[in-house]
């Protein structure tokens, strides 16, 4: 609820949030350069850090979003805060030894260490003055909204006012005020309108359930008249999983249902590390990927590089590319090999794959194979993380219609199923799960995380089978 109050909130939160980085920044250094504390004298005048504010002011709000500062509960818990306060100082203060690692200045780390603490307790302390200030206006009542809520009901049934607004939890909001509870089939446009008067109610909450919508439209446009907010809940379809959010097409206001990761700035920053990071890592492995393609060559006939038709976002078949590991006929020999498959379900998996050429076995080892993927995350057809890709006829083989919701999201170089002892997994619905569960709790902070976990499973040789 409130939702423009909330962002008009936030971005005020942001404003001064990024003053509050600069200012604890700035103390921070005025007190490590007491001579006491600065027997080396590494603390010069500040005018030599002022680059640091060109650092630390917009990354500390950014951090802070990324760590979902912005987006918890009013009242959220004291451990959720402190957690998120300290990830966010974390991140820039690491932000700021790199950025002094590139210009190659001399930089005192224990400035970082002083700042550190003081910035999270400056945090902390503005959250215990604004939650007071908000328990004081809203015990004095100067924040309250006057609702009326319009029920659609069950036909037969009366409205029941407290579980209506149980079942709304206006119970847990101290924001809010039920001035009044009506049933929408039984009122006349007058009746409401006299309400609105009685009540000064200054926002209506209707819940449709079973009304004709012929009342809805007709509710709404006496508020329109009395220039009274209305909030119309998009209970209409009973929903499992499904996230609803409004918004519009084309000028047509439109309610989303949607069960994958919401467009934001944390899937734009998604993207952009995507095609950053493949750039970055294809100038980085290049000479092993030259390596490898003369291995290859020279380790059994055929071509060096395996290309096949893999089912990319919302199924859209895209071309996936892998250093060549089997020989050449391994796709006629794949119905020879059917009754030695270990994985359930639609997906083929043999443990000692006899189709694998030596050199290959030493390629899965190490996921060297993988490596022609990231010309792949590059063009855009995947991402660093997130399901792997499944050929096109195995996904056409899915025999429950809930598995293709792995597609809700681009496939990926690697995921949880693979950080999460691959090679254990042996029931499909079990790696169903795992890239679920990723998409259900996704956000950036969860795809680094994946990646740190990929780099020991990598060097430790815990590689595709």
């Amino acid at each position: 609820m409130f939702r423009q109050h909330r962002q008009i909130e936030v971005k005020l939160r942001k404003a001064t949030d990024a003053v509050l980085f600069g200012l604890t920044f700035w103390l921070a250094h005025y007190i490590r350069a007491i001579p006491e504390l600065d027997p080396g004298g590494l603390i010069a005048d500040f005018s030599a850090y002022t680059w640091t504010l060109v650092v630390v002011v917009p990354l500390g709000p950014i951090f802070l979003e990324f760590e979902g500062y912005y987006q918890r509960r009013v009242f959220a818990s004291p451990a959720s805060r402190l957690i998120q306060s300290l990830r966010a100082v974390f991140w820039v203060s690491l932000a700021v030894l790199i950025a002094a690692f590139l210009r190659k200045v001399e930089f005192a780390r224990g400035l970082l260490f002083l700042f550190a603490p003081a910035m999270v307790g400056v945090l902390w302390v503005e959250e215990e003055l604004i939650s007071r200030w908000r328990r004081g206006r809203m015990a004095g009542g100067s924040a309250r909204r006057r609702l009326i809520l319009l029920c659609g009901g069950t036909d037969g049934l009366p409205v029941d006012s407290q579980a209506l607004e149980r079942s709304l939890g206006l119970k847990d909001l101290t924001s809010v005020a039920v001035v009044a509870t009506l049933d929408i089939r039984k009122l006349t446009p007058e009746q409401l309108a006299e309400q609105l008067h009685l009540t000064s109610a200054n926002a209506v909450v209707i819940s449709p359930r079973q009304a004709p919508f012929s009342l809805i439209e007709q509710s709404i446009q006496v508020c329109e008249l009395e220039g009274v907010d209305v909030w119309l809940m998009a209970d209409f379809f009973q929903t499992r999983i499904s996230q609803t959010t409004a918004d519009e097409l084309n000028g047509h206001p439109m309610l989303v249902f949607s069960t994958g990761p919401w467009a934001s700035w944390q899937s734009i920053a998604k993207g952009l590390m995507d095609r950053a990071g493949s750039f970055l890592l294809l100038i980085a492995v290049f000479p092993l990927m030259f390596l490898t393609a003369i291995a290859i060559r020279f380790g059994s006939k055929g071509p060096i590089f395996f290309h096949q038709q893999r089912a990319g976002l919302n199924g859209h078949p895209f071309r996936m590319y892998k250093f060549r590991t089997m020989v050449t006929n391994a796709e006629q020999l794949k119905q020879e090999l059917a009754s030695l498959n270990e994985m359930s379900g639609p997906v083929f998996k043999i443990t000692k794959d006899p189709r694998i050429t030596p050199i290959g076995r030493f390629l899965r080892k190490w996921s060297i194979d993988e490596l022609p993927q990231l010309w792949n995350v590059f063009l855009g057809d995947m991402s660093l993380v997130g399901p792997r890709p499944l050929p096109v006829d195995e996904v056409a083989r899915f025999d429950d219609p809930a598995h293709r919701r792995r597609l809700s999201v681009k496939p990926g170089l690697t995921c949880l199923w693979q950080v999460s002892g691959r090679s254990n997994v042996k029931d499909f619905k079990e790696w169903v799960r795992l890239d679920l569960e990723y998409i259900d709790n996704w956000n950036l902070w969860l795809d680094v995380k994946i990646l740190f976990r990929t780099v020991p499973a990598v060097f430790t040789g815990a590689g595709a089978r």
